[in-house]
């Protein structure tokens, strides 16, 4: 399969997991709370950002000071474009780090049943609630200081002329696509017994997929209330890539339980 290809499926695989999750109200129910919950927060903190942008735009851009009025202008329209853009690529990751946290017994609960749907998982590591939280805190503390790491050089470039308008969201979109695909498979790969090195390593094996599937969640999470809304979604979808990295069935004998048993565990 051309990487193309496997890029597509990987977009896909969110569309399924939308498709699964709206066939169980009770498990829409379960992920969309803890989500709510992170939305009411960010949104807080998304009005406070947007009333200091242009007081940051002026800071960052101290030495345009005495700059003609016209170029000063520009440079501090840039400032607050790439402002923006890295708080935009910091929410998303922060959002999906800190919803599941909130939410962890409710997605692992969701994850559960999207594996038991496609026969299960052999062998399971049963983890105990504190120290699966414990684990999933320090992984995403991980992955959101790399995101920070990443998202300073981004901004500076942003303001490049030209590059920094299109070449740099198209990197930022898929730096954020690879580090939301980390973290949303982060429960599969925990009940595997794969902590975050084991989980970075199997979907390095398979970029153009994993890729696929992170940047349509990051695509779909910018949209208004896109986050909230599919957030159980995007578990879902990553539960499926995680078994496809893996090697498990997600499709033939475990498709066919579709009309009893696992219908109706979809559904607990």
């Amino acid at each position: 399969m051309t990487p193309v290809r496997q890029f597509l499926q990987g977009a896909a695989l969110l569309g399924r997991g939308l498709g699964l999750i709206l066939r169980s109200p009770k498990l829409l129910g379960l992920g969309l709370l803890p989500a709510l919950i992170s939305g009411v927060l960010y949104t807080v903190a998304l009005v406070v950002l947007l009333n200091f942008l242009p007081r940051l735009s002026r800071t960052v851009t101290w030495f345009a000071a005495d700059w003609a009025e016209f170029w000063r202008e520009l440079i501090r329209v840039f400032a607050g474009v790439g402002l923006l853009g890295v708080a935009a690529l910091f929410g998303v990751l922060t959002f999906t780090a800190v919803t599941l946290l909130i939410g962890d017994p409710f997605y692992e609960r969701i994850s559960e049943r999207i594996e038991d749907r496609f026969g299960g998982v052999p062998n399971a590591v049963e983890v105990r609630f504190w120290p699966s939280l414990g684990r999933s805190l320090v992984d995403s503390l991980r992955l959101i200081g790399l995101s920070v790491l990443i998202g300073i050089p981004l901004f500076l470039l942003g303001f490049v002329p030209v590059i920094g308008q299109t070449v740099i969201p198209v990197l930022g979109a898929t730096v954020a696509g690879w580090l939301l695909a980390v973290e949303l498979s982060g429960v599969p790969f925990q009940r595997r017994g794969q902590r975050l090195r084991q989980r970075r390593h199997a979907l390095w094996t398979q970029r153009p997929l994993v890729l696929g599937f992170g940047v349509a969640v990051f695509c779909c999470f910018l949209i208004p209330l896109g986050a909230i809304l599919l957030m159980p979604a995007a578990v879902a979808g990553a539960t499926l890539l995680s078994r496809t990295v893996l090697g498990h069935p997600v499709t033939g004998a475990g498709q066919a339980r579709s009309g009893g048993l696992a219908d109706h565990q979809l559904g607990r």
